[in-house]
């Protein structure tokens, strides 16, 4: 009896561990933003310093921006925190806009390692419409990809304006599917989107309407469209 006891008790010694390493790692239940300035600059916050995070913003909200929460890692403000972790944005018809009257500051900067030693930027944007940022004489107007990947789906970049990519500037990973890039203006090129180096893939999107062009890129880089 005493024999069998102490294999049962091995037994078990050796099953919780096991059980322990196989099971699934649990995933972080997504951040609520409440639709304010505020809340969606401290969200991001948050999932930076957790290193990443999945964002569900207020469906019919505009986030308006009146002042830039970053002072931008290019040296340009940004209206939000910049996005140095891998962070998802989901909203239903939500905007993301600098206010009327707000001083100058594009609305998103995602920074990959090029940009930060050690940041791991990774926007993704689903149903989000990002618009009115300004970056005067610096890059990417609306978003500002500095070495990182950003990925937009069923989203929109509109009325944004910088010296080159007004609604997005690039040189890093950029996806847009299902989306719309329209209305943006660089004072130089791109006033769509600018290409600087990395890849660009456009799925079921649109780039029109932009000043003074759709897509732009200083060789040996194409265009994107």
């Amino acid at each position: 009896m005493r024999v069998i006891h102490v294999l049962r008790s091995l037994l078990a010694a050796s099953v919780v561990p096991l059980a322990l390493v196989s099971a699934p790692a649990a995933h972080a239940a997504p951040i609520q933003v409440p639709c304010g300035e505020s809340a969606l600059a401290d969200a991001i916050n948050t999932a930076n310093a957790a290193g990443g995070g999945s964002l569900t913003l207020a469906p019919l909200c505009t986030y308006s921006l009146t002042s830039a929460h970053s002072s931008g890692g290019s040296g340009h403000a940004a209206g939000l925190p910049n996005i140095t972790t891998p962070i998802s944005m989901t909203g239903f018809l939500t905007q993301i806009s600098r206010a009327p009257g707000a001083p100058p500051f594009r609305i998103f900067e995602v920074d990959g390692p090029s940009q930060a030693p050690g940041a791991n930027g990774r926007l993704t944007l689903t149903t989000v419409t990002v618009s009115g940022g300004d970056a005067g004489l610096g890059v990417g107007g609306g978003i500002a990809n500095l070495g990182g990947v950003v990925t937009l789906t069923s989203s929109t970049v509109s009325s944004s304006q910088a010296s080159y990519g007004g609604g997005i500037y690039t040189d890093g990973a950029l996806t847009l599917t299902g989306s719309t890039v329209t209305g943006n203006t660089a004072s130089l090129v791109g006033g769509g989107i600018f290409t600087n180096a990395g890849g660009v893939t456009l799925t079921g999107s649109a780039v029109f309407g932009n000043t003074p062009n759709n897509c732009g890129a200083l060789p040996p880089v194409s265009p994107a469209c």
